[in-house]
């Protein structure tokens, strides 16, 4: 068996190994660390949970150890998708390079441009970064790239999801043609092949498993539901999850609940901690501090509940995860792969839930075809209220969703609806009087004649004789008979 001291790294990183408790490589380590201290390019696939990080992190401690940084030319550069990815892959360069003089600086957002910058102007062995931030620095004159000699592509398939690849191949041509690159990804996709066939050179490749496949540590179940209602989806999830949970007990000691939403991960996130569930929500746009705060909680223990949009699927290393749920199904076939990869990591044993509603059977079936086995399905432990329960409340739910109309409104309708009080407010009050008196008169059958002047008798009664109302039909000003005759006289 494999062991790291064959690999040729250095002493003193042999030595922070060991200490970190690690003493077998992952396959990809073993596959990716002899070339990568080879100096030759690197492009490792594997899934997410197998080690990529360590990859690149300690052949690279080894092959900084000699030489010097310079100010604003950094000796090797690390670009991830995210910053939690990039933190994480910050605090293994530290975990590693115990023992070591090298300096490094993160550069991500959500922290000062000027405390980053004081960290370039001493020069750094290793720069760590977001793409985004890294380029404001390059363009404000900052940080120059001509220095790199080694440069890591991290969780590459993220950031062609994430559009990073235009800023990709801009960094490419930022830096020497000479250097090392090491790029890893856990999917191939068209886009991202065509990026390594432009900027690596030779690359031994390393591919552990087939492409999109799912570690046989994890216990996946689809769970199907069909709401009586289009609009009552999100709500009978919110359920379900429960319920799951619920059942789960003390199995289900703690969870990521992914959504597609950033709006939909605060709403679930709400209703779990209304329900007495220790649930905290992240996402893109909560403040750095707060992510960084949520993340480091759930790692120690004291947070039960993490949940989350994408931007925590990717790359994160929590080592003890027992539950993963999607809530909603991942539009990307992908993100699947990569969101239930955040439990059964490291050989540990994992559950993966999958909430699914009708109008996700497209969004299944591509998930199905990318890991080439269907999704075992398992029991739903929610059981909606009884019918007679659900009646009632779509009809209340029916009732919340009809217009409020004004008194005014109900004062017309009711108007409409009673012949009595149909006529208009604005009758003269010559015209009223006149009415009136003839309001008590009925035919010889008995029929009430109507209020109204000149109207029919709507009962069974038979004609209105009484007064009406004249009008400009009944009778004519004679400055208008007079106009008819002259002109009749004056045709002939």
């Amino acid at each position: 068996m494999t062991k790291f001291t064959d690999l040729g790294l250095g002493p003193k990183v042999l030595k922070a190994v060991e200490a970190a408790g690690y003493d077998t490589p992952t396959p990809i380590q073993a596959g990716a660390i002899p070339p990568a201290l080879e100096g030759r390019d690197v492009l490792g696939i594997a899934q997410t949970g197998t080690g990529k990080t360590a990859s690149f992190t300690l052949p690279m401690i080894t092959m900084l150890s000699k030489g010097r940084a310079r100010a604003r030319m950094p000796r090797s550069l690390v670009l991830a998708p995210t910053r939690e990815l990039a933190a994480q892959v910050a605090e293994n360069f530290d975990t590693y390079a115990q023992g070591s003089k090298l300096t490094k600086a993160l550069l991500i957002g959500g922290v000062s441009f000027k405390e980053q910058e004081q960290l370039i102007d001493r020069g750094v062995d290793v720069l760590i970064a977001t793409p985004g931030r890294l380029l404001d620095h390059f363009e404000r004159g900052k940080l120059l790239l001509t220095g790199v000699q080694v440069m890591v592509v991290d969780e590459a398939d993220r950031m062609l999801d994430m559009g990073f690849i235009p800023d990709i191949e801009r960094i490419f041509e930022l830096t020497p043609f000479t250097r090392q690159t090491l790029f890893f990804s856990a999917t191939m996709a068209p886009e991202i092949e065509r990026i390594t066939n432009k900027f690596l050179s030779n690359p031994e490749k390393i591919e552990v498993e087939r492409q999109n496949t799912t570690s046989e540590t994890i216990t996946q179940i689809l769970v199907k539901h069909t709401p009586k209602r289009r609009d009552m989806s999100a709500k009978d999830k919110r359920e379900i999850l429960r319920a799951i949970i619920e059942r789960d007990a003390e199995a289900c000691k703690n969870a990521i609940v992914f959504c597609n939403r950033k709006v939909e991960v605060d709403v679930v996130a709400k209703s779990m901690k209304k329900h007495g569930l220790d649930a905290a929500p992240i996402h893109g746009d909560l403040d750095q501090s707060q992510r960084t705060a949520t993340l480091n909680a759930f790692r120690d223990g004291s947070l039960r509940f993490l949940v989350a949009s994408d931007v925590a699927a990717r790359g994160l290393d929590i080592p003890d995860v027992s539950h993963v749920f999607n809530f909603d199904v991942p539009s990307h076939s992908e993100d699947y792969v990569h969101r239930i990869g955040r439990t059964g990591r490291a050989g540990k044993t994992g559950v993966a839930y999958t909430i699914a509603v009708p109008s996700d059977e497209k969004y299944l079936d591509g998930i199905e075809r990318l890991i080439g086995k269907p999704i075992p399905e398992g029991d739903n432990p929610w059981t909606p209220p009884g019918r007679r329960g659900d009646d009632a409340q779509e009809k209340e739910a029916a009732e919340d969703d009809k217009p409020k109309r004004t008194s005014r409104s109900r004062s017309r309708s009711r108007k409409s609806e009673d012949p009595q009080q149909a006529a208009p407010e604005t009758n003269a009050p010559d015209a009223e009087a006149e009415v009136r008196d003839a309001e008590p008169a009925r035919d010889a059958r008995g029929g009430r004649r109507s209020r109204r002047g000149g109207g029919d008798d709507r009962g069974r009664g038979g004609r209105d004789d009484g007064p009406r109302v004249k009008g400009l039909g009944d009778h004519v000003p004679s400055f208008i008979e007079m106009s008819f005759e002259d002109r009749l006289s004056e045709a002939g």
